[in-house]
């Protein structure tokens, strides 16, 4: 399943900014971080519906992916 496209640059725009206040990093390295991440793939391929999780778990995700690979 797909999600409308506009919808999902706010669902990102959500994400981003939820994963960098709970990571304690910058707005632009919390962007630059998402857009390289399996989480930002998963979402944007449609997998397994990641678009339908809360902004809260997928900036969850988004942190644990982010302190593994630091």
């Amino acid at each position: 399943m797909t999600a409308n496209p506009i919808l999902l640059q706010k669902k990102y725009a959500r994400v981003i900014c939820r994963f960098a206040e709970r990571a304690g990093i910058s707005l632009d390295d919390a962007l630059a971080f998402f857009y390289r991440s399996d989480v930002y793939t998963l979402i944007s391929e449609g997998v397994s519906d990641m678009h339908c999780m809360s902004d809260e778990y997928l900036a969850e995700d988004l942190e644990i992916e982010y302190q593994a690979k630091r």
